[in-house]
């Protein structure tokens, strides 16, 4: 069954391509823009990685063992980490390795496969120079004045094909960049000079003729991904945030350097919503994995949480949705576990198959998946079930919970309170609230009830 993705490039439905099963160096070749690991990553952020997750998942069953090389890089030199290395009078190697260490330990939890190699920007600097060497012997990059490189988008005629840019927005977008440094508004750093006062100890000896200093963001891609997969790959995909300029900048940087194609296929999914608006720590609504463990919620309710949603479509993610998540992750598992080892329909779940295959439909995957579950287990086998929760990545059960009986006297007050709510006696409603709270519990509402939660403990 052949997998088919959006491509961003084309605006069409196409087949990826499928490797030579008779030749051992024939691999798919597949690379996704990892974080910037100077804080801890959100959930609009672990969306994408668990979209690409369960891709690398179908890819690997598609295609058999070792017929896929997936890298993801760690962008670990940026204005960004410099900045907080700064902020905290720490190293930027200390800072990168904090962060790092909670991004991998996050995927962890989510279940999310390791890339096949993880790159980083700073393990990466001559491979960033060489490129940036060859560009300016081509005439597509530039010295400026004060030292840093920069590429001409002039250059490359097929700049914008990706992002559909049009030459006005161009110059909008880049208009508050460097622009006394470059030769046109709309060209792009490749190296920057240093500047003691705003990179500290960060340096290295750039490109000929150029200054000491660091690369820019979007290079360190082009140079990981010919290091490690080489000139032209088969797919690269992202969040729909670095559609611009950071993809468009790999394709132009890419393809003037190795004169050939870069990538076969691009593939992008839609930002989270949280409570219908986008994240925000002024409104309440930015979430770690962490702050959602706290809550009591094990990262695999989270994962399927993010799995609701169409990957090109915004998703609305709520605390609601993940009460839902939870019960529905209950019953998968507990469908799971009564499934006879062995049966007779071995064909029970390739409705869910199938819709994965269609452009990461999750949606209909999952309505799929319980269609078959609501069924009953009956000629169902355990091993095709578990062939589709290692392709959602839900094959690991939860972890158990603390034991947090709730004391009859806190379910009383917030039965209570529920019917005042619901009877809109809000005067009410709020006291009980409050003598809820003293007694060292919150009662966080939902649409369809609502639910106790110890306080934290100060």
């Amino acid at each position: 069954m052949a997998i088919r993705l959006h491509d961003s490039l084309t605006r069409s439905l196409q087949e990826l391509r499928r490797p030579d099963p008779t030749d051992p160096r024939d691999v798919f070749t597949f690379y996704n823009c990892g974080p910037t690991v100077y804080g801890p990553a959100h959930i609009g952020n672990f969306r994408t990685f668990v979209v690409n997750d369960v891709l690398r998942r179908l890819l690997e069953l598609e295609y058999g063992p070792g017929k896929v090389k997936h890298v993801r890089n760690l962008t670990d030199v940026d204005d960004r980490t410099i900045g907080q290395a700064k902020k905290d009078q720490r190293s930027l190697a200390e800072i990168t390795r904090k962060w790092t260490d909670l991004f991998h330990a996050d995927c962890a939890a989510l279940n999310c496969l390791p890339p096949h190699v993880e790159p980083t920007a700073t393990g990466h600097i001559r491979e960033q120079v060489d490129m940036i060497e060859v560009l300016m012997e081509k005439g597509n990059a530039y010295r400026a004045p004060d030292g840093s490189v920069y590429f001409k988008i002039a250059s490359f005629p097929e700049y914008g094909a990706l992002s559909r840019i049009k030459e006005r927005e161009l110059k909008v977008t880049n208009s508050a960049f460097d622009a006394d440094h470059k030769d046109d508004i709309g060209d792009f750093a490749l190296w920057k000079a240093y500047k003691p006062e705003e990179d500290g100890d960060v340096q290295w000896p750039g490109p000929r003729t150029a200054a000491a200093g660091r690369p820019g963001w979007h290079i360190e891609c082009s140079a990981m991904i010919k290091r490690h997969l080489g000139e032209t790959i088969d797919l690269h995909t992202g969040g729909v945030d670095l559609l611009f300029p950071h993809h468009e900048n790999e394709i132009a940087q890419s393809q003037c350097c190795n004169g050939t194609i870069f990538a076969r296929h691009w593939y992008h999914s839609e930002h989270l919503l949280v409570d219908g608006t986008t994240m925000s720590k002024s409104k309440g609504n930015y979430y770690t994995l962490g702050d959602l463990v706290q809550k009591d919620f094990d990262p695999l309710v989270v994962r399927l949480a993010l799995l609701q949603g169409h990957p090109r479509k915004q998703q609305n993610f709520t605390l609601d949705s993940l009460h839902s998540a939870d019960k529905a992750l209950t019953t998968i598992h507990s469908y799971w576990q009564s499934l006879p080892l062995k049966a007779d329909r071995a064909t029970a779940f390739d409705a869910v198959f199938s819709a994965l295959h269609d452009d990461l439909n999750f949606p209909a995957a999952l309505g799929a998946f319980f269609t078959v579950i609501n069924r009953g287990p009956s000629g169902v086998a355990k091993s095709d079930c578990e062939k589709v929760l290692f392709a959602l990545g839900l094959g690991r059960e939860p972890a158990k919970r603390p034991d947090r009986r709730i004391p009859d006297a806190i379910t009383a007050f917030a039965e209570k309170r529920w019917a005042a709510k619901l009877a809109k006696d809000f005067a009410t409603a709020d006291a009980l609230r409050k003598e809820i709270a003293a007694a060292g519990w919150s009662m966080l509402d939902r649409k369809d009830g609502y639910s106790l939660e110890p306080l934290k403990k100060a």
